[in-house]
């Protein structure tokens, strides 16, 4: 067994739910949405959707409805959640360990379907622009997680092989797209999901939110990558 370093490995993020504290916005957006539209759905059954792509997400929770009520709730979706972003913040450390990463030689994309006025408002909110190399959008792909599209385009702007990429996210629908990329990827549990469900779809680790990844760097596999095994 060989521990030489190698090339630090590129680290793909995820934003809503895993660097802003977002998605519960998001779902109040929707549920709001779907009311206007005659068509209300649980909260739980919109939270469990959060982070797939939003033909799949309006699919999922309208069903036969998707057709004729899609547009309009995901319009109204954007125009409920514009009124939120004065709410958007970072989650504790997360400026800390984009910057930390980008110090140590990393590679670091922010790897995001996001339409591009709501990405312009994470990215304001982050503020780290010194600490990214490349970010993604909804411009980017047709088809956005689980679908692997977006995480072959990240890596692709990271400038490195599938296998020397890894990607942080907080939904299982993050892990499911990272998966069939052949990117690993680490979760965490800010965006609601659970240490098993996570780890179920296939992370190969959990930690509660970006912070303690930052906490727990030096045994990460972030860390534990830039090595030969």
């Amino acid at each position: 067994m060989s521990s030489s370093p190698a090339d630090p490995i590129a680290v793909l993020f995820d934003i809503d739910g895993t660097l802003v504290d977002s998605n519960y916005l998001h779902i109040d957006a929707w549920d709001r949405a779907f009311v206007e539209a005659g068509h209300p759905v649980a909260v739980w059954r919109i939270h469990r959707a959060i982070g797939m792509d939003s033909g799949k997400l309006l699919g999922r929770l309208l069903g036969d409805d998707a057709e004729p009520l899609g547009d309009a709730v995901k319009q109204a979706h954007a125009r409920n959640y514009s009124q939120t972003t004065d709410r958007l913040r970072p989650f504790a450390s997360a400026r800390d360990l984009l910057g930390e990463l980008s110090r140590r030689g990393h590679r670091v994309v922010l790897a995001t379907s996001a339409p591009q006025e709501e990405l312009d408002a994470l990215l304001a909110v982050l503020d780290v622009p010194d600490a990214v190399d490349a970010v993604t959008s909804g411009e980017d792909v047709e088809a956005a997680k689980p679908e692997p599209d977006l995480v072959n385009v990240a890596v692709e702007r990271a400038e490195v092989t599938a296998d020397r990429a890894l990607l942080v996210g907080d939904s299982v629908w993050d892990i499911f797209s990272a998966s069939r990329a052949g990117v690993r990827s680490i979760g965490v549990r800010s965006g609601g999901y659970s240490s098993e469900e996570l780890l179920g779809a296939g992370a190969v680790a959990v930690y509660d939110d970006v912070a303690d990844l930052l906490t727990h760097l030096e045994e990460s596999p972030i860390v534990a990558s830039t090595y030969d095994i």
